[in-house]
């Protein structure tokens, strides 16, 4: 990110025209003193002659100042990956107050818009009051409504949608998430396939590969997701529904290829089984969450595997990279609390095993 820095432009600008402060100044139609305050950042040019001092050195004006409005997509990354370690270790009303000051910086760079949204809904928790919270998701809202109607790209528009639906439903608002995202599923595009072929026409076969692992990993993930919410639904099927996903895991492997899929699946069936008054397998569940969270989430990181084997470039390409949204200090507390602080367990809080599941947990994430 760039500052306004005229006065070394102005400077280095002159140098490499060949021209001195006299040259410059009679082209201006000021003084040498002028100039020479300019360079030295003692006083800045009038702003009347911006434009003249753009157009002799051939850049724009916002070149000149050295203001870049827009950053770029590697810009980006670092920066919410900054913001999002400085979430972690800094105070959260000092890192929430730089987001805002860089969103008001920026404000027409949509993919960074879109990013600091993201940023805010991943780490609004952390605010001290629940007022406090809402207030942030609002935010994040409200930049997601800016990209979408601002935005002349589609995709990313789009996407914009997708998170305010989300921070809707953070903010139980589920109406206000259904009024964006539509009364019911819409049916798949299916342009993945479309583009393979196209590959495979032209008898490129590795990138019709990459295409097509890169669509079988999205299904999976997503049939995955869809089938854990299923659990919520509490109906005759929840054991298929596990057994199911169980299934999927053994075949692909998904706790070691995407651990946060199967912690979803596990915290839900835990849930699950604790509202049917079945305690035991609550508990049991619960104790697979903990190995898994323990054992193969960390360091976290997007990632293929021999199967998927085209995805470790995908990845890095993504808009945050293959790095988790949040610190890892922010997601070990955050897998604490889904046990400690859920009152869907409060019949477990005096048993044995979920006291000793929590100890495990605390010690191997170094808390207290």
């Amino acid at each position: 990110m760039k500052d306004i820095n005229i006065s070394k432009i102005i400077s280095d600008c002159r140098r490499r025209k060949g021209v001195t402060q006299d040259q410059l100044a009679e082209y201006i139609g000021v003084s040498k003193a002028s100039v020479s305050k300019w360079e030295t950042g003692h006083s800045y040019p009038d702003i009347t002659f911006l434009a003249p001092l753009a157009t002799y050195f051939n850049m724009s004006i916002d070149e000149l100042m050295g203001y870049s409005p827009q950053m770029t997509k590697e810009e980006i990354k670092r920066l919410y990956h900054r913001l999002s370690r400085d979430f972690s270790t800094k105070p959260f009303d000092e890192v929430i107050s730089q987001c805002r000051k860089i969103i008001k910086k920026y404000y027409s760079c949509f993919p960074l818009l879109m990013q600091m949204a993201v940023l805010l809904c991943n780490h609004h928790m952390l605010a001290a009051k629940p007022d406090n919270q809402m207030e942030i998701l609002e935010e994040a809202a409200s930049l997601c409504k800016r990209i979408e109607d601002e935005s002349e790209d589609m995709w990313l528009a789009r996407d914009a949608v997708s998170v305010e639906a989300v921070c809707y439903l953070m903010m139980r608002r589920p109406e206000k998430a259904r009024e964006l995202l539509g009364e019911d599923v819409r049916p798949a595009p299916g342009d993945d396939s479309v583009i393979a072929q196209t590959y495979l026409m032209e008898g490129n076969m590795t990138k019709a590969d990459r295409i097509l692992q890169i669509s079988a990993y999205q299904h999976l993930i997503s049939l995955t997701g869809s089938l854990a919410s299923l659990l919520q639904l509490q109906n005759e099927k929840f054991e298929e529904i596990l057994h199911r996903i169980f299934a999927v895991d053994a075949a692909f492997e998904l706790s070691k290829l995407n651990p946060n899929i199967m912690a979803v699946t596990y915290l839900n069936a835990a849930q699950g089984y604790c509202m049917q008054g079945n305690n035991e397998k609550a508990l049991e569940i619960l104790r697979k969450y903990a190995d898994l969270c323990i054992k193969d989430f960390f360091p976290y990181s997007l990632h293929g595997d021999s199967f998927f084997s085209e995805l470790g470039t995908w990845f890095e390409n993504l808009d945050l990279g293959n790095a988790a949204p949040r610190s890892e200090e922010v997601i070990k507390e955050s897998i604490i609390k889904s046990i400690e602080e859920n009152p869907v367990f409060d019949s477990l809080r005096g048993d044995a095993e979920y006291l000793s599941i929590l100890r495990l947990l605390r010690e191997s994430f170094g808390g207290k």
